[in-house]
């Protein structure tokens, strides 16, 4: 191993979890960062005895993409690593193409994760990229959150995406796989100044008069991320004294959150519609501040798939009927992306919201002591026009809903917000 390989394993390995899980994998563009990530990260799984797996995802948008996912084969092959490559052809000319191919990324990637067996996924993402975003969130007058970049690791659809290399720039890597003799690909859309992270790229060079380059942004944000995290224990703590969880239904004092900072009160109403609506972007500023006022107000509101409804000193906050009117699942399947109803099934048996039939059938409703709208949107059991079973609205009749496993408890949640 060379001093310089060494060293960028050394700094690679300090950014990786204590202990590795038994099998790895890697997304591998064939681009300079990523490339040199699966052969960095293939010395240090060969040393940990972790079997590494190789994934390119292909988006079908350009010529040359299918011989770029090809040549990374080839190279995985070389190390003795397995590769696939995972095709994306959901795109229909319209909408935010980049926003588009970024959620299919991770939706392929983490699709092929649990396909495998693969509980985590290295990616690319250097301190260029880190800096490149804190430009451009800086340009949307992003706060703590939002400036403390991106993470070292996130869960996503319950696979532990890591990014090993935020604490590398691009000439550190290329400068090793030119070392190496290793060839990578240049993607021409790295020079296309009608995306927004290459202007950021462009105007990254010229701040370097000011001292501001990717190691002082970098660590700006790592500065934010620390704040970030204290933020969030003081929201966990504050969230445990004034609400209660009352199903899938978060119940909130009115007068203990009126007297919060504001930054408390937002992050803890984006951690709530984040764990009733799903994962997700959060909702825009202004209609979070839309929220806060409802609160204080004692107003109605439904804002990303939830439902904000006041009763005197309460706020409650619910699943909006709108957003799961129309979902059914047969029993024992995931309804609303978290809540599975087991029971004595049958095969005309199946799952949808409770609405206003269903709780028309249900007499004692009202002892539940919660607003009509969180009972609307709960799951329920049905046999046609014939309701079976409300769980959460008081009405069992032998069935029980519960949290898919993946579904984290509320508090906890707030710390990944």
């Amino acid at each position: 191993m060379t001093d310089r390989a060494d060293i960028l394993q050394s700094e690679l390995r300090a950014r990786l979890p204590e202990t590795l899980p038994p099998r790895l994998g890697v997304a591998v563009s064939g681009g300079g960062d990523s490339v040199a990530l699966m052969y960095l990260l293939h010395a240090i799984a060969q040393r940990e005895g972790v079997a590494m797996h190789v994934a390119t995802v292909d988006h079908g948008l350009r010529a040359g993409s299918a011989d770029e996912a090809a040549r990374v084969a080839v190279q995985a092959t070389h190390l003795g690593l397995s590769h696939e490559t995972l095709l994306w052809q959901g795109w229909d000319g319209t909408g935010n193409l980049q926003d588009q191919a970024r959620q299919a990324r991770y939706a392929l990637l983490t699709n092929w994760a649990h396909r495998n067996g693969i509980p985590a996924i290295a990616l690319g993402h250097t301190a260029d990229d880190q800096a490149e975003t804190v430009l451009m969130r800086l340009g949307r007058a992003a706060g703590v959150t939002g400036l403390s970049g991106m993470p070292n690791s996130r869960e996503r659809n319950s696979i532990t995406l890591l990014r090993p290399m935020l604490g590398l720039t691009r000439q550190q890597l290329r400068d090793y796989l030119t070392e190496a003799g290793v060839d990578w690909v240049e993607d021409p859309s790295n020079h296309d100044q009608r995306f927004d992270r290459i202007k950021a790229r462009d105007a990254l060079l010229g701040l370097g008069t000011l001292g501001i380059s990717a190691a002082s942004l970098g660590r700006v944000a790592e500065n934010l991320a620390q704040a970030r995290e204290a933020l969030a224990r003081y929201t966990q703590e504050t969230a445990r004294k004034i609400t209660v969880v009352d199903g899938g239904d978060i119940c909130v004092d009115r007068a203990k959150f009126d007297d919060l900072p504001n930054e408390i009160q937002r992050r803890l109403l984006i951690g709530i519609i984040a764990w009733i609506a799903g994962p997700g972007y959060p909702p825009r500023g202004s209609a979070v501040e839309q929220a806060v006022a409802a609160v204080g107000d004692g107003k109605t509101l439904a804002m990303a798939g939830c439902l904000l409804t006041c009763q005197e000193d309460k706020a409650w906050f619910c699943r909006e009927l709108n957003a799961v009117a129309h979902e059914f699942v047969r029993t024992h399947q995931t309804w609303d992306k978290r809540w599975v109803l087991s029971g004595p099934a049958t095969e005309k048996t199946q799952v949808r919201a409770l609405g206003e039939a269903g709780l028309r059938q249900v007499s004692e409703w009202r002892t539940m002591g919660k607003p009509r709208p969180a009972l609307l949107s709960s799951p329920a059991v049905w046999e046609g026009e014939t309701l079976l079973s409300a769980p959460l609205a008081g009405f069992s009749n032998g069935w029980s809903a519960n949290f898919t496993p993946e579904r984290p408890e509320f508090y906890t949640s707030l710390l990944s917000h």
